[in-house]
């Protein structure tokens, strides 16, 4: 039997794990690690909003599944998982958490912690939410893309009243739990008040909830009707789109998605864009930018879109004034 040095063990011990699989842990540790949190579902999510966010990300360096990981958490709607989520993200001690799906998610990731960076998509005024102290120098852990959602509900009551004139009864479909839904309704009845309108509203916060208020709007015969910028809408886009045309009702929509997918028209920023700029912001931060020096992105332009198909199964003409603003026509 041959005798071995002390020595020899060590330095043949020590060659041999050199050859060893770096533990789970390790493995993990060697690219950085970035939590989505979401109130959507990987459905209503996992197509061309993700596609930009990993385009955003692909801008400054990093690559899902080369130099970066993603761990996704999807609260599928229930606003109550989100806290859940967040916790273990949070447990997970992820580099950056990206929230996405309305201003709720953000909202809860910014209670959860004060030292994980958050980066947000399309929260309509960060500011007032609480998320940062101004758009130049957010100066907390968070920064992200302003949505400018409910601002722009005066405007789409506008374009609407354009479209369908003789409407003065107005349907308005709002999610109850949207963080600021009782300021956005106020500043509805105003602007709906200025132009001689009068509004149905109508709140829904589940599937069922969707389906019993255009009911509602069908039995009250409301001439159009105002979708409210909410995740819980755009995650039940194709409910919404199938209500809308199958009681023959007008509506205007925050995203471009809806137009394209059969609604009458749409106006608000583009969605995808907040996306792009979030997974920028995102990989920023992993190369060692703080958010608090990160100014948040505000929109600069605004697509009003309209169907032209669905306007005509609407038996609507679509006034010259519309067709010159739109910024597309869907033929």
């Amino acid at each position: 039997m041959m005798n071995l040095t002390r020595a020899t063990l060590v330095l043949l011990i020590a060659s041999e794990m050199a050859t060893w699989p770096l533990p789970l842990h390790s493995q993990q540790l060697a690219v950085p690690v970035i939590g989505f949190l979401t109130t959507a579902s990987e459905a209503t999510r996992g197509g061309d909003q993700l596609t930009a966010f990993r385009a955003g990300l692909q801008e400054v360096g990093f690559a899902e599944g080369k130099n970066l990981r993603i761990e996704y958490r999807w609260a599928n709607d229930d606003y109550d998982r989100l806290r859940v989520l967040a916790a273990e993200l949070i447990r997970l001690r992820v580099a950056v958490i990206v929230t996405a799906g309305g201003p709720i998610s953000a909202l809860v990731a910014h209670d959860a912690t004060k030292e994980i960076p958050i980066v947000f998509a399309t929260v309509a005024d960060p500011v007032k939410a609480g998320l940062v102290t101004s758009f130049n120098k957010p100066g907390g852990n968070a920064t992200g893309t302003a949505g400018l959602t409910s601002e722009l509900d005066a405007k789409r009551l506008e374009f609407l009243h354009a479209m369908k004139p003789t409407a003065t009864l107005i349907g308005v479909l709002i999610n109850p739990s949207r963080p600021g839904v009782d300021s956005e309704l106020r500043e509805l009845q105003e602007a709906g008040n200025k132009i001689g309108l009068k509004l149905e509203i109508q709140k829904a916060g589940s599937d069922q909830e969707i389906n019993n208020a255009f009911q509602a709007f069908a039995s009250m015969r409301v001439g159009a009707v105002l979708v409210t910028a909410d995740s819980l809408f755009n995650n039940h886009r194709a409910q919404v789109l199938s209500l809308a045309a199958g009681y023959s009702l007008p509506a205007i929509y925050q995203w471009r998605e809806f137009a394209a997918a059969g609604g009458l028209m749409s106006y608000g920023p583009s969605i995808t864009s907040a996306y792009y700029h979030a997974g920028v912001d995102a990989g920023l931060i992993l190369k060692g930018s703080k958010p608090a020096d990160i100014p948040v992105v505000e929109p600069s332009q605004f697509e009003l879109v309209i169907n032209r198909k669905t306007a005509e199964t609407l038996s609507l003409r679509i006034p010259e004034m519309l067709l010159t603003t739109a910024s597309e026509v869907i033929e």
